[in-house]
This record gives structure tokens, sequence and C-alpha cells, in this order.
């Protein structure tokens, strides 16, 4: 009886420590994500495999959306080609995934008109302890926590991304 009594006790053990809250890390193990489109006038982002759709998801922008970000704190999301340069796993929204803007085109517009370009760009979650808005980014790609969890763990850096107006 003893034996039962120890062997319960380990299984009541083993199935508490499984009771933690869930980690936002999530696995894929499914097609490889070669190119992520967002699509701002829809307010939708896309991750492909090839020409091929795995996912969408609906986004919130910078709060000042159209047109191309070229300075500094003009709440502009960029417009063009840029490449997913690193995660960040200890974001302020979440988790967050980097966009490599500003590019060489955009600092020489930027320098050239007198102006900083702006920078730390990310695809990131939600706000903690805030209700998000339509568009209230300074210019970033926003989705809910539980989406980004699932973004981060499908895209890896140096996945290029397309942002159209």
């Amino acid at each position: 009886m003893r034996g039962f009594g120890f062997l319960l006790l380990l299984v009541a053990a083993l199935g508490l420590a499984s009771c933690g809250p869930p980690s936002k890390f999530l696995k894929y193990r499914g097609p490889e994500v070669t190119q992520v489109q967002v699509h701002k006038a829809d307010r939708k982002l896309y991750l492909l495999h090839d020409d091929k759709v795995l996912k969408s998801y609906d986004i919130a922008l910078g709060f000042a959306p159209q047109g191309h970000k070229q300075f500094e704190g003009d709440g502009k999301t960029p417009e063009g080609a840029y490449t997913i340069s690193h995660k960040n796993p200890d974001s302020n929204y979440h988790l967050s995934l980097r966009i490599d803007y500003p590019n060489e085109a955009d600092i020489a517009f930027a320098e050239a008109e007198g102006k900083e370009p702006g920078g730390d760009i990310f695809i990131h979650g939600g706000p903690r302890g805030r209700v998000s808005q339509r568009d209230w980014t300074w210019g970033c790609v926003s989705v809910s926590d539980k989406e980004i969890e699932v973004i981060y763990s499908m895209i890896q850096p140096g996945t290029p991304i397309y942002i159209l107006p």
C-alpha cells in the first residue's frame, strides 16, 4: 500500500507541475513561411509559403497610415520590400518581429530633408493594459497577443516582408 501511495503522490505532483501558465512560445511544424505581405489598405497581414497563403490576420497600423513612412514620428507604416531582421521575446508588446526599416534609400531621403527616418518598426502584439484602436502604433504592424504568438512561431529572421499601400 505504501508504494501505491507514493506512486499516487508522484502522479499528482507531476500533474500539478504541468498546470502552469501556457507558454507564449509556440512550436510550428508546418511549411516554411517564405514571405510576409502586409496590405495596408485592407488592414491584412498574410503569411505565405511560395504563392500559397498559410494564414491571414487583421492588423492595426501607424496612427497616420496612408503613405510611406518618411520621418521619425510621422505615424506612418513603411511601404516597400524589407526583411524580418530578428525576434524580440522581451517586447513591451508581448512578442515582436523587427522589420529592417529604414533601408539605405529611407535614410538618404530623410537626411536630404534634414530629418531622422525613424526606426524600431515591428510586427507585435497589443499593448499591455490598454485597449487598442484601429490604427494606434507609431508605424508598426499590430495584431492580438494570441496572433503574434502564432506569427512569431512561424517566421524566421531573414524572411522577406512586402508592405503594400
